[in-house]
């Protein structure tokens, strides 16, 4: 059943049947005991019990059912009947009695028009759903929030039908008992190289006095192409009595931000984690093999309102999350929610969160977002847009502005008129994992697999796996390293290696030129630049090795990602990047002297040769005295082609020598 759709029936029937309808000595009926049996069962439903919640409906039933056969015309005993059934979660039944108050009295309000049409798009019967909302349409002094709300129904239908006329080819697979039980598992959330996956499961537990329930994070690893390890609790140092769950990995695996909620009437979060709303954002790292306790990402992402289901962008800048807008005295479960993002900005805090546009966002109920690791395409479900008439899944993709383009529902059958989210697109694209209930499973929501249409995937991506350690004792190193986009110079990924481990990963679109810039305190920078169609994969992947090498005289390394028009002297954009970095050592070590040495391969004349590299070493020298490095601490000199790398007998090898050389004096 579609869970928006039901909450909204429950709460405009229950108010209505309660109130105008059944106001006493202006019913349809004249019939006495009609009335006294209708007055009875109106009293039962009204009956809720405080310990358990639940309203008196067998009685409520018994009596209204009484009341009709005494009097077959009486309109509000049907309408309140039909309430009853809606409360059961059986709307076919409350259907059929709407729709016998219909044929046997004219004396009903025409808003009942409007509910029957609600019912009725929540089971997806889009045919009869339009004739019932164009009903309500011609009525005389309609509601204009009931106007909105059938013309969307409308919409709605008409798209859901065509949808069902040419559905998608979708063939959902269970993933099996290693990841499923009888318990519910939602919001997945894997690594860039799909080889860890992170999902929220609810589980019992007598420890919660009020609920009896709460929300754990799972984890497994895979173990082959399609078998995956028993996943387990994620470590005792994230889960807690609270709930936690909607888990998003960095690229690298390294950090998990989750979404830790309070429990319980009393607001508690569990041990001393400390929360600004209902739900909050939480980081942990991983050190080693180990989680750290969450820490509470702080304001200006938490607020007084509800934070959950964030995503973590590849490229370690960006957060994406879903902002509900709490009510005065509303604990849980806002009805409007949006997706924001915020941004690291350089001094290493967050941005104020921003909403996405209205490409995006709608005055209804967004869910579930995933930014993939391609950078440029949004997953996520929403009730607002047209669609199948719960939640439905939608992508959308970023323009050359930065402006996201129109949500795109993702079709039928992956779209129903049940509500769906929590879906997620694997790095290569081509596979997708959301949860459902559908028969067949474990038990309640269970996660499932499916292959993702041509037309919804996102650009192609591919993920980079590094180990960074110290070139001489070979330990790991947690040194921070970032991706540069050779043709436009800007930073496509930034991240640290793992400080237990030194490993680390990234996923990057493909048939991309990048340099690699690795920097750590103590050590020269690392500076390499690839290109992803000459490097070698495997099934893990492409593997780099990053060696540092500490800072002693007499070292000499590479800049990788120096670059000059052929023949010329003139530093290109691109350099700007690697010259910073230089910068950057040689500002924090104001004892460090170096020269820079410019090296050609064996092409053209040797004295040409000498000049050239003389003064593609003097441009880098210049470079930095006009950015603030003293000159005495800098000299260069031009070696030509005296001092080749390789053999000057390959293009390969003749651009290996044609260098720019820093060494430690």
């Amino acid at each position: 059943m579609n869970s928006i759709f039901y909450t909204l029936i429950i709460t405009v029937l229950v108010m209505i049947s309660s109130c105008s309808v059944a106001q006493p000595g202006r019913y349809s009926t004249s019939n006495k005991k009609a009335i006294k049996l209708y007055e009875a069962g109106r009293a039962c439903f009204n009956d809720m019990n405080p310990t358990t919640g639940k309203r008196s409906l067998g009685c409520a039933e018994t009596n209204l059912k009484k009341a009709i056969e005494k009097d077959p015309s009486f309109a509000e005993a049907y309408s309140l009947l039909s309430n009853v059934f809606v409360e059961k979660g059986d709307l076919a039944t409350a259907i059929s009695y709407k729709e016998q108050m219909m044929q046997q009295s004219s004396r009903f309000s025409q808003s009942e028009y409007f509910y029957i049409a609600s019912m009725l798009m929540a089971l997806g019967e889009y045919e009869k759903c339009i004739g019932y909302s164009e009903k309500y349409l011609l009525a005389r002094n309609p509601n204009p929030r009931f106007v909105a709300a059938c013309q969307k129904y409308i919409n709605n239908s008409r798209f859901g039908i065509n949808a069902k006329r040419n559905p998608e080819k979708y063939e959902p697979v269970n993933m099996g008992a290693q990841i499923n039980s009888r318990f519910p598992e939602y919001f997945p959330s894997l690594t860039a190289d799909d080889s860890t996956l992170l999902f929220t499961r609810t589980i019992d537990d007598s420890r919660v006095d009020y609920y009896q329930k709460q929300e754990d994070i799972f984890i497994t690893n895979k173990k082959s192409e399609s078998i995956w390890e028993k996943a387990s609790s994620v470590s005792p140092n994230i889960n807690t009595v609270a709930n936690e769950g909607a888990p998003t990995l960095s690229a690298d695996g390294k950090y998990i931000i989750m979404v830790g909620c309070a429990t319980g009437p009393d607001g508690k979060y569990g041990d001393d984690r400390q929360g600004y709303g209902s739900c909050d954002l939480f980081v942990s790292e991983r050190i080693g093999k180990e989680w750290t306790k969450p820490v509470n990402m702080g304001k200006p992402i938490n607020s007084g309102h509800w934070e959950t289901q964030p995503c973590f962008s590849s490229d370690g800048k960006t957060l994406y999350f879903v902002r509900g807008l709490v009510k005065h005295r509303e604990r849980r479960d806002p009805k409007n929610q949006d997706i924001y993002k915020t941004e690291i900005l350089p001094n290493g805090t967050w941005s104020v969160p921003e909403k996405l546009g209205s490409n995006i966002n709608t005055p209804g109920r967004e869910e579930s977002v995933q930014i993939h690791p391609d950078g440029q395409t949004l997953y996520f479900s929403s009730d607002g847009h047209t669609g199948m008439g719960g939640q439905d899944l939608y992508m959308s993709r970023v323009d050359a502005t930065g402006r996201w383009g129109k949500a795109v529902n993702l079709g039928y059958p992956i779209n129903t008129h049940k509500d769906e989210n929590s879906l997620l697109v694997s790095s290569n694209g081509s596979i997708a994992l959301f949860a459902s209930d559908r028969e067949g499973g474990y038990g309640d929501l269970d996660l499932y697999s499916f292959n993702l249409p041509q037309k919804y995937q996102p650009i192609e991506t591919t993920f980079m796996k590094g180990l960074v350690y110290d070139e001489e004792t070979k330990k790991p190193l947690a040194a921070k390293f970032q991706l540069i986009d050779l043709k436009t110079g800007k930073i496509v990924k930034a991240a640290i290696a793992n400080s237990g481990s030194g490993d680390f990963i990234v996923a990057l679109p493909t048939n991309k030129e990048f340099a690699l810039i690795a920097e750590h305190d103590g050590y020269l920078f690392f500076s390499k630049n690839y290109s992803l169609d000459k490097l070698k994969k495997n099934k893990d992947g492409f593997s780099i090795n990053v060696p540092m090498k500490p800072i002693k005289s007499g070292d000499s390394f590479v800049l990788e990602n120096i670059f000059f028009d052929v023949n010329k002297y003139d530093l290109k954009p691109a350099s700007k990047t690697e010259l910073g970095k230089l910068k950057k050592i040689l500002t924090e070590n104001t004892s460090l002297k170096i020269e820079l040495g410019g090296h050609t391969d064996s092409d053209g004349d040797n004295e040409r040769n000498q000049i050239l590299s003389e003064n593609r070493a003097k441009a880098v020298v210049d470079w930095l005295v006009s950015n603030g490095i003293e000159k005495d601490r800098l000299s260069y000199k031009g070696y030509g082609e005296s001092k080749p790398l390789v053999d000057n007998d390959t293009a390969e090898n003749k651009a290996k020598n044609r260098r720019t050389e820093v060494k430690v004096l």
